[in-house]
């Protein structure tokens, strides 16, 4: 069936916007990178420091909310109100691990503990907590149990509701259906919480696609003496352009899935290589020393602003990348999703995912940490001299089998970052399209269009992959007012889900007046009238 004229025009505009901001992007940093990074870095400081706050207030919020829902009775809501899963509990689980913080946990899992390591976080400057164990939970921080709740626990709820049990499109906008109604669907409003979120989602997507190829480049250059240049750096972004294009065109159930999954069990047997052929021992005592500091030190940890410099290039910068994703995760989330029960959801999503991460840090991290105390300089000194992608290329030269394990890393880097691309470019098709199942040509159309953007940041050298990961905080400060209400619409649909489902017996006042003016259909078998759509949380 045809969409109608205005859906296509809706389509376009969102498309126009969007894409058109990128291009000139572009055509800014072509034209003159410097003074681009100059007003990038201006704005940055000042997202950091009037923004910086909120932020860490609502990460906090947002985990301590999605938890209390997830742990109480509406915890049995069945997500589009669905009995029956599409795909298995390993392959949804291997989807969800691999879609974002793959992408960026690969390289920063060896650099992270490291710079942490050499310079002690402010938290933990004279505390008597060892460099080894504020390294760590440092990074269980930026990578733990926040960072993974804000990207698909309430938002998530919020979009299974507004699409699955009220029909409407799969786009951003949705988020905002709690508050607006269904005239979110045709409101400027709507427009424009579609383009700040896919430009933020683009923009966090470019930077990783891009770091790979110069970290690749980099590795093929010291290990086979290859010019690192931009030939090279090219061939590379090619060829893992193909690789996400074809995983994306072929849909989540096919080419992203086994992706994924692959994915998963090579890092798991990379892992277990590390940990059976390394400092197995090492890695074990520094994780568990490590997450007793985080978990004692957690509250403070969140909410430190001692060192306001220090936050805004940390804490602050991965705040913002990850508010940036939001959006565009919990519609792929929520995709992924239907069937589960909110608690699987938030026992997933914020808190098996952060312990898996936080794990797979200590094992790389913690390696080279170990690697560094025995020989001084092993890894402190490449990561400063070449500075992310010699991270990891110093810690796995130093592993048992290196041969093997070099290549097999690579391989794994590649393949991480590819999950991130195929996952982002079939969502930022859904965002537009608003089709539960956008397009073949629409998801190619985006997976072509982060690596072409990418490809020319890369002519221009590190310093437009750098500019773009510094713009990324930028598009966060629209995206995070967007995301903002989901504190208390995410209670609030997850209640009216729960009554509908007759988990719960009682609805507030004012929602039941609108239940039953609107025609919701009621646990105690109340006729549903047929005019009218549905829209009590906001009448």
């Amino acid at each position: 069936m045809k969409p109608p004229e205005s859906c296509l025009s809706e389509q376009r505009l969102v498309t126009s916007l969007s894409g058109g901001f990128l291009l000139l992007f572009v055509l800014l940093a072509f034209f003159d990178l410097n003074q681009m990074t100059d007003w990038i870095n201006t704005g940055f400081a000042w997202a950091a420091d009037v923004f910086g706050p909120l932020w860490q207030v609502w990460m906090l919020a947002n985990l301590v909310v999605a938890l209390v829902l997830g742990l109480s009775r509406y915890g049995d809501i069945r997500l589009g109100g669905k009995g029956r899963p599409e795909s298995s509990t390993f392959r949804w689980l291997a989807v969800i691990m691999c879609t974002l913080l793959a992408g960026g946990g690969v390289f920063w899992s060896a650099a992270e503990p490291m710079y942490h390591y050499m310079t002690t976080p402010p938290m933990f400057v004279d505390s008597g907590v060892s460099a080894i164990s504020a390294a760590l939970a440092q990074s269980f921080l930026h990578w733990g149990f926040l960072a993974w709740a804000s990207l698909g626990t309430l938002s998530a709820v919020v979009v299974v509701y507004a699409h699955y049990h009220k029909g409407l499109a799969m786009r951003p906008r949705t988020l905002l259906y709690p508050m607006v109604g269904e005239r979110i669907e045709h409101h400027w409003l709507g427009t424009l919480a579609d383009v700040v979120s896919i430009i933020a989602v683009a923009a966090g997507t470019i930077g990783p696609i891009g770091f790979l190829a110069t970290q690749l480049g980099f590795s093929f250059e010291a290990l086979l003496g290859w010019d690192n240049g931009y030939g090279l750096q090219l061939a590379v972004l090619g060829g893992l352009v193909l690789l996400y294009t074809l995983s994306a065109s072929t849909g989540i159930e096919r080419g992203i899935q086994w992706l994924s999954s692959a994915n998963v069990v090579l890092a798991v047997l990379l892992l277990a290589a590390i940990l059976l052929a390394g400092p197995g021992n090492f890695i074990i005592d520094a994780f568990l020393n490590g997450m007793g500091v985080y978990l004692q030190d957690f509250m403070p940890m969140a909410l430190n602003r001692q060192d306001d410099a220090w936050s805004g290039w940390w804490t602050v910068f991965f705040w913002g990348w990850f508010i940036g994703y939001g959006p565009m995760m919990a519609l792929f989330i929520a995709r992924i999703s239907r069937g589960r029960t909110l608690r699987e959801l938030v026992l997933a999503v914020a808190i098996m995912a952060p312990l898996v991460t936080n794990f797979w840090f200590a094992g790389l991290g913690g390696a080279g940490i170990f690697y560094e105390q025995a020989v001084p300089g092993s890894v402190s000194q490449p990561l400063q001299d070449g500075g992310l992608p010699a991270a990891l290329l110093a810690v796995t030269q130093q592993l048992p089998l290196a041969e093997l394990m070099v290549p097999a890393f690579l391989v794994l880097t590649v393949t991480f970052v590819a999950t991130t691309g195929d996952s982002m470019a079939y969502s930022i098709a859904m965002a537009i399209s608003g089709d539960h199942t956008p397009r073949t040509r629409d998801r190619i159309f985006w997976a072509l269009t982060m690596g072409l953007v990418a490809a020319v940041l890369l002519k221009m050298g590190e310093g437009g992959i750098n500019a773009l990961q510094s713009f990324i905080v930028l598009t966060a400060v629209p995206v995070s007012l967007l995301l903002l209400p989901v504190l208390w619409t995410g209670p609030r649909v997850a209640h009216a889900m729960a009554y509908e489902q007759g988990i719960v017996t009682q609805q507030v006042r004012s929602d039941e007046l609108a239940s039953q003016k609107q025609g919701v259909p009621r646990p105690d078998g109340g006729k549903r009238r047929e005019s009218g759509k549905a829209d009590h949380l906001s009448g």
